[in-house]
């Protein structure tokens, strides 16, 4: 059973405080993902993981060993990082060796390891080619066969993605989730995407200014965000958020005003929250109503129409000087300076407070507990 544990792990440089008491259990098998804005700390969490960074406190354990003070060697870990950083000079074969070879491996061994690496990577092929006449996302599956073949408990990936073109990350996409279901290994992943975040991972962690937000599964955390920041960061494409005001509060609910003067009822636990409490408004751009249809209308003139063949985003003004978007699929066809009044259903909508923590949505827990 590999296991990943972190329990009360800070880091900082000098008086510079990165990763606030993390705490976090990573089961056998699970593909985690950290996601997070740029300068959240996810690699270096990652990082001191792999031991490449000292913690400042806490403890780490890896398969029930306390790893805490080991050497990167000794923690069974493998790490791909964001640059394949290949020898130029050295074939497909002796890349993927490398690391055997300086461990002074017998040579059968080395041969069996590459090979199995090879086979699950369908880099067969390619084991006598050099770097430079390689793909990118050819050169990536060399750098991930460098960590197959050391057999660690753990895989840990960096943002292996990131220097890849748009179609080649989708494709990487799928070879690590077939990856992760032929090794059967425990991985953790980091990225700032958060479309690989939700395509990958059994569990995602986001993160913020080195603090864990929340942690779920990819529908978990897509519907049931815990505060604003999660709500706007889980979801392509973004949540729109709108100011509204409490107009009403009962124990089935908030009824919130809406620019353009239209009256909403919100199923959501109501406790702490007056009448006239400035709150926001979340509705994801798929939950909006492009035909109007919906308990309420948010009218808004239309700013910007983008057309994508399968679906149709536009871009609206509210009346109160708010931006919205609004999804379609490809046969809308609104114009620009249009005005557009974009239906809204309760039930698909979140309430946040003035502090950004989300107000559970009773209609949504309604449907998941039947």
């Amino acid at each position: 059973m590999t296991e990943v544990r972190l329990n009360g792990v800070e880091k900082a440089y000098g008086d510079v405080k990165v990763l606030h008491d993390i705490k976090l259990d990573i089961q056998n098998r699970e593909f985690v993902v950290f996601v997070g804005p740029s300068g959240c700390g996810k690699s270096t969490l990652l990082r001191s993981i792999a031991g490449l960074e000292d913690i400042t406190q806490g403890q780490i354990s890896i398969g029930g060993r306390d790893v805490t003070y080991l050497e990167p060697a000794d923690r069974g870990v493998a790490m791909v990082f964001q640059s394949y950083a290949l020898y130029p000079h050295m074939t497909v074969y002796d890349n993927i060796a490398f690391g055997l070879k300086m461990a002074k491996k017998p040579k059968a061994e080395i041969d069996r390891q590459v090979q199995n690496a090879a086979r699950i990577l369908q880099l067969e092929p390619l084991l006598q080619r050099k770097p430079k006449a390689l793909s990118g996302g050819q050169r990536q599956r060399v750098a991930i066969g460098r960590a197959i073949v050391h057999e660690p408990e753990v895989f840990l990936f960096d943002e292996p993605l990131s220097n890849l073109d748009a179609s080649l990350r989708v494709q990487m996409r799928v070879e690590i989730a077939k990856l992760h279901a032929d090794l059967k290994a425990t991985m953790i992943y980091v990225t700032h995407d958060q479309v690989e975040a939700m395509t990958l991972a059994d569990k995602i962690v986001v993160l913020n200014k080195g603090r864990i937000e929340q942690v779920g599964s990819p529908l978990e955390l897509y519907r049931h965000p815990r505060n604003r920041f999660v709500a706007g960061f889980i979801g392509s494409p973004q949540m729109n958020f709108l100011p509204v005001t409490a107009s009403a509060v009962a124990p089935g609910g908030v009824t919130v005003t809406l620019p353009g003067g239209d009256r909403l009822l919100v199923p959501v636990a109501s406790g702490g929250v007056a009448p006239g409490a400035s709150l926001t408004l979340g509705v994801r751009p798929e939950d909006l109503s492009e035909t109007g249809q919906g308990e309420a209308r948010i009218p808004g003139q239309i700013l910007v129409v983008e057309h994508l063949g399968g679906e149709t985003f536009a871009y609206t003004k509210t009346a109160d000087g708010s931006q919205i978007m609004v999804k379609g699929d490809g046969n809308f066809e609104p114009r620009a300076g249009d005005t557009l009044s974009a239906g809204v259903t309760a039930r698909y909508c979140h309430l946040f407070d003035e502090a950004g923590v989300a107000l559970p949505n009773l209609a949504r827990k309604s449907a998941a507990a039947a």
